[in-house]
């Protein structure tokens, strides 16, 4: 009797150990981190890690049930020998004896099965806590650190399984040191001369210290940096014209950059410096723009422009961050550059007052490269879609409808000081209107120019600005830059569309 009780205890207790085995291999399973560098999938990737964890979960709790109806197999088979032994030992002994072992056989028989249903409450409250586990979140998503083969060698979850660095590849860093121009602009200035950066409270979040999770999540853009466009108020983008303001316009014809050119530099915030940007530019008007260029090269150089404008325009370019390309970029512009479809280089008028010509080689710059971290000051972003002009949006990239496209609006300064073409911050020469629409005292309206740019992107959050790596994509960064190079007499034809309200 006595025997059999041990043996029976022993039994449980293995059953219960081996149940508690399988429920911390189960409940020990870690949480896999989203894949950040596609802004489309940042809250789509966990989902997709949960399938494969269900179907090994399902064939765990499978195998413990085997393990489970074997061991009360086992159980049964050394309470039914010592049933045998029992008897065999009552048929040996006189009426008197059997009766009473009859009287002990039938209480431990009692005893045998309020232990066995014990046993097999336990068993069953353990595989119970075994299927929830699951639940609990801790269990249902998949370590994509962990080896497919680390509980078993299911070769589905092997396949299924997704591969952390898949996406990454394309937008990570690929651990390479930022690269520094040499010389280094002034401090003071930032990308386009602004020196009273303050911090901005709409630079994009980071997402921690964890150096797997950022390997590519600290390039930005985020989702937050995207808007659907009609959530965006309408909203006037330009002053109302009064009775002595000038109605007229002129469009140059420059083209879409067909021809290619692009680089990192430029010539007016960093000359003579190369990647003085660290982001690529598009370029229209001049053919030789570069970050050495002079009023001589520039003055002797051919262009893309109608009727000899050798003025320089240019932006930093936009791209397709889904698809695999420079994805080697120190400064983490990865992905396919998206030519604008049009581009629109319109000189108009001001609302106050009749305008003057520009000086030849004044150079004008718009935006803020560095908003996301100077502060909001000098940002001049202007984002839009095709169709919904009227809604602009000043710091989120548009998620436009299908059959609309992507517009970014670049208005320049075009109240100038009457004696400098440039300035020590590359502002002060020339500033923007006030609220009204009339130049500030002591200026004078020269020609506004505005750039108007169209994209045919990707659905979804899924393009971005070039831009400073420190700036992470941000939308409000955007900014453009223009240097004046038309001929005298081309620039007088201009002012003279404008004034007498004419569009040329």
């Amino acid at each position: 009797m006595r025997r059999s009780r041990r043996m029976a205890a022993a039994m449980s207790a293995l059953a219960v150990a081996a149940g508690g085995l399988v429920s911390a291999a189960v409940i020990g399973v870690g949480p896999a981190h989203a894949d950040h560098c596609d802004p489309a999938q940042a809250n789509q990737t966990p989902r997709a890690t949960q399938t494969p964890q269900r179907n090994r979960n399902r064939n765990q709790n499978q195998d413990q049930n085997q393990d489970q109806n074997q061991q009360q197999d086992q159980n049964q088979q050394g309470q039914n020998q010592d049933q045998q032994g029992q008897d065999q030992q009552g048929q040996d002994q006189n009426q008197q004896g059997q009766d009473q072992q009859g009287q002990d056989q039938q209480g431990q028989n009692q005893d045998q099965g309020r232990q066995q249903g014990q046993q097999n409450g336990d068993q069953q409250q353990n595989a119970d806590q075994q299927d929830q586990a699951p639940q609990g979140g801790g269990a249902a998503v998949l370590d994509p650190a962990q080896s497919p083969d680390s509980n078993d060698n299911n070769g589905d979850d092997q396949a299924q399984a997704p591969d952390p660095d898949q996406n990454a590849q394309t937008f990570r860093r690929r651990n390479r040191p930022t690269r520094t121009a040499t010389p280094v602009p002034s401090q003071g200035q930032g990308q386009n001369g602004n020196g009273n950066g303050t911090a901005s409270p709409t630079a994009s979040p980071t997402s921690g210290n964890d150096d797997d999770h950022n390997e590519c999540a600290d390039l930005g853009p985020f989702v937050q940096d995207f808007v659907d466009i009609r959530q965006v108020q309408p909203r006037q983008l330009d002053a109302r014209i009064g009775r002595n303001g000038s109605r007229g316009s002129f469009v140059s014809q420059c083209g879409t950059n067909r021809n290619g050119h692009n680089n990192p530099d430029n010539f007016i915030v960093a000359p003579g410096v190369s990647n003085g940007a660290h982001h690529l530019h598009d370029y229209v008007g001049n053919l030789s723009t570069n970050g050495f260029s002079t009023d001589e090269s520039l003055a002797a150089a051919g262009t893309t422009c109608q009727f000899g404008d050798k003025s320089t325009y240019f932006w930093p370019v936009l791209r397709d961050r889904k698809v695999d390309q420079n994805t080697e970029d120190p400064d983490g512009n990865v992905g396919q550059v998206l030519r604008a479809r049009n581009v629109t280089l319109q000189f108009r008028g001001n609302a106050a007052s009749r305008v003057v010509a520009m000086p030849r080689f004044l150079r004008l710059i718009t935006g803020d490269a560095k908003a996301a971290t100077n502060g909001g000051a000098n940002a001049r972003a202007a984002w839009t879609c095709t169709g919904f002009q009227n809604r602009i949006s000043p710091d989120k990239y548009p998620l436009c409808p299908r059959g609309s496209q992507v517009v970014r609006i670049l208005d320049f300064p075009s109240c100038w000081d009457g004696q400098n073409t440039d300035s020590a911050n590359h502002r002060t020469h020339v500033v923007f209107p006030g609220q009204g629409g009339a130049c500030p005292q002591g200026t004078r309206a020269i020609p506004a120019l505005r750039m108007t740019l169209t994209y045919s992107v990707p659905q979804g959050p899924s393009f971005a600005v070039d831009a400073f790596p420190e700036q992470k994509h941000n939308p409000v960064t955007d900014h453009a830059d223009f240097a004046n190079v038309m001929p005298d007499r081309l620039m007088q034809f201009v002012v003279s569309c404008i004034n007498r309200g004419r569009r040329c």
